[in-house]
């Protein structure tokens, strides 16, 4: 029998739910979230990414601020923008698209970030705050929406066996992390693997929940997974079509078709972890916002 679908845009939706419920308390308190996205240069993916991200945050009533910079600005320059960005108190989150031209240093900028108004997680506070098993951190969104998705799809991981292929910054390492908290969302044993893992299949097929982000279409194939297993596939790779209109199609990495028959539930791409991404942003923005918003009144 086919995998159960577990769709990243349903319960997405959901969560905007809540978060527009949560965003109202806060608006009535006096607080209105307040979220900026700096986008710098023409990244065609980055340009549609901070837009679907700003829409979000205007549905859920959040003040958004989109800050677009030419790809010559100037590191210093930038740098300025964020530390006025860092003292405006109708900010509470702030958003700095990744990739940033060549002539920058991310880390540099990721640094200057208020880790407070760190909605990405990826400020070095953040991230050890995280590693160390921080309860209210801002951690990262991917593996934020991922363990939204383990949850609300009646997939806890307390107690199972999780395997993360992949070990970047952004998904891998803090997805193990929040894997391995106490509480809700964690509790899990955590096996990660990566591109340099030998023999994949005999690492991924122990997994009772597999979590792919390895950033190579197909991947992973069905004799990879383990029978019943639950398959998040964090991947998005474009891939040539030229029967499509575009002339391409989003694929992730795991074998969709093939996996399907073999997990007991599995996301697809699109469609699956990238609406619960957004959705986590805007989770993270909230919290933010209330954080500092307390903060200010007992001031």
């Amino acid at each position: 029998m086919a995998a159960e679908i577990i769709s990243g845009n349903r319960i997405a939706a959901e969560l905007k739910v809540e978060l527009a419920e949560r965003a109202r308390g806060l608006a009535a308190d006096g607080v209105v979230p307040g979220l900026a996205t700096v986008l710098v240069g023409d990244d065609p993916a980055s340009h549609v990414y901070v837009g679907m991200k700003n829409r979000d945050a205007a549905e859920l009533g959040f003040h958004s601020r989109q800050i677009t910079l030419p790809a010559s600005t100037p590191e210093e320059e930038l740098l300025g923008l964020v530390a006025g960005l860092n003292a405006d108190p109708a900010i509470h989150g702030i958003l700095v698209q990744l990739p940033l031209p060549a002539h920058i240093d991310e880390g540099r900028v990721l640094l200057a970030i208020d880790p407070d108004k760190d909605v990405d997680g990826f400020h070095p506070i953040n991230v050890g705050r995280l590693a160390t098993g921080a309860a209210d951190v801002l951690a990262p969104c991917t593996p934020r929406g991922v363990v939204e998705m383990l949850l609300r799809s009646g997939h806890d991981p307390a107690g199972r066996h999780v395997v993360v292929v992949g070990r970047s910054n952004i998904v891998g390492r803090p997805m193990a992390s929040l894997l391995l908290r106490k509480g809700r969302g964690g509790d899990a044993t955590v096996t990660v693997a990566h591109s340099r893992t030998r023999d994949l299949g005999s690492v991924t097929r122990m997994g009772d929940i597999l979590i792919v982000a390895i950033g190579r279409a197909g991947t992973i194939t069905g004799p990879m997974v383990r029978p019943g297993a639950v398959v998040i596939d964090v991947g998005v790779n474009r891939v040539e079509d030229p029967a499509t209109p575009k002339g391409y199609r989003l694929v992730g990495d795991v074998l969709f078709d093939e996996v399907k028959e073999v997990a007991g539930a599995i996301t697809p791409v699109p469609g699956g972890v990238g609406p619960m991404t957004r959705a986590l942003l805007m989770s993270n923005t909230l919290d933010a916002a209330a954080r500092q918003g307390a903060a200010a009144a007992a001031r």
